[in-house]
């Protein structure tokens, strides 16, 4: 029997004889690999190797080269390929590759994790569907929901996104003395979660030093675990430290439009040496349940959860935003 064979058997037994979550989190991940793009085949294959992920949890899809977004039809095509794939233990999917990020009207980690659903779109200030996975306590997400959340490991460049992987690995269970800036900022409407800063600082304030600055752009730091703000444009972001396994984030329009968009893109964070942000690559309008919650995603990413599991939860109405980052990341590994 050849190796890779052996190994996807293992799992499968693996899977039945014991419970997900007790399951390695690496075997619980599979990683989608567009063969047409050469970079994709690269960064997968780094990130195999880095997480030690099976050979039978990679999966090869085409997709258009270079294009920005592909339509539903192409979208259900390539997703009912990676579902019959999938083994049913699989909890996550990581796309390997900068770009489509855009599926129709959702992001492509949306519909990667809940399949093309209308209903996580909106055409103008409208609401979406809400996640069941919002603040859910699984950690089986698709077994208890039948949702595999999903993350882009992107990036402007094949050296960004392996620094970007790196930081990930490097994180793990490194109990970082890191502190989560809370910017508030001088632009009303994109600091909607403001509103959410003392009580999350109130809260968790004893697990983890929270810093609550009104400013337009934090500079000089060097100990930066979370930041998050709320403007068009972020300057002097490289300014700072960032820990690794950090999550950064800017609540806007367009932080989700990777590439030639007119706001400030989220892989500005990721350059700069976050490991994970998020942003729409539609018009979201201010809703602050279409963005992560502040004190949901540090509350679980410092109580153990991986940066894949914090991250998503903490976002009500995912449909339209685009999670990017190193899925695995955990700080605080072994807590829970």
């Amino acid at each position: 029997m050849a190796p890779a064979s052996l190994g996807a058997l293992l799992l499968t037994m693996l899977a039945m004889m014991s419970p997900v979550q007790a399951m390695p989190v690496a075997q619980q991940l599979v990683i989608i690999v567009n063969e047409a793009d050469p970079s994709s085949q690269r960064i997968a294959d780094y990130y195999q190797l880095k997480r030690g992920i099976p050979d039978a949890h990679v999966i090869k899809v085409k997709l258009p080269v270079g294009k920005k977004s592909i339509g539903r039809n192409k979208f259900e095509q390539v997703y009912q390929q990676v579902k019959q794939k999938t083994p049913q233990y699989v909890q996550y999917y990581a796309l390997a590759w900068s770009q489509p990020y855009k599926a129709g009207c959702m992001s492509i980690t949306s519909a990667f994790a809940f399949g093309f659903d209308e209903a996580h779109c909106a055409k103008g200030c409208n609401r979406t569907r809400q996640s069941a996975y919002f603040n859910a306590e699984t950690r089986r997400p698709f077994q208890d929901l039948g949702i595999r959340p999903t993350m882009l490991l992107a990036g402007v460049s094949l050296d960004q996104v392996r620094d970007m992987i790196e930081r990930g690995v490097g994180a793990d269970a490194s109990y970082p003395k890191g502190t989560a800036y809370l910017v508030s900022t001088s632009n009303k409407a994109r600091n909607v979660r403001a509103q959410f800063y003392p009580l999350t600082a109130d809260k968790l304030g004893r697990r983890i030093d929270i810093r609550i600055e009104q400013t337009d752009a934090l500079t000089g730091r060097n100990d930066v675990l979370f930041y998050f703000t709320g403007l068009k444009q972020v300057n002097a972001i490289d300014s700072n430290r960032f820990v690794d396994g950090a999550i950064a984030d800017h609540l806007t329009s367009a932080g989700g439009v990777l590439f030639g968009g007119k706001q400030m893109s989220l892989l500005r964070w990721l350059e700069a040496g976050a490991t994970a942000s998020y942003g729409t690559v539609v018009e979201p309008c201010a809703f602050v349940q279409k963005f992560p919650h502040p004190a949901i995603v540090i509350d679980r990413y410092t109580r153990g959860e991986t940066l894949i599991e914090a991250y998503w939860k903490s976002v009500a109405w995912p449909g339209q935003g685009l999670f990017v980052g190193e899925p695995l990341a955990s700080p605080y590994a072994g807590l829970i």
